[in-house]
């Protein structure tokens, strides 16, 4: 099972659509929340190539993007092969 790391905010809508998807899809996440931490935020920031809205989703070390791409990609079945579920 690959690695997937997700940045959230509390009282974030986007976030809890994301982690639900990914509960949904039976994959384990490790949640960083940066509500209270703004060096946090500035590895979200760094690490997302500038992204600064939350939720920012990555999958073995490659960034997804946030919800939106997140639920792109499971249309267009390209998460499930990211995620290796057959």
């Amino acid at each position: 099972m690959p690695k997937v790391e997700i940045y959230t905010g509390m009282m974030c809508g986007f976030c809890h659509r994301a982690k639900e998807l990914l509960k949904k899809k039976n994959v384990s996440f490790k949640e960083i929340n940066i509500s209270m931490s703004g060096k946090l935020r500035q590895e979200m920031m760094s690490r997302s190539g500038g992204g600064y809205t939350v939720p920012q989703i990555f999958i073995d070390d490659m960034h997804v993007g946030g919800c939106d791409e997140l639920y792109a990609m499971d249309r267009q079945g390209k998460l499930d092969q990211l995620l290796n579920i057959e």
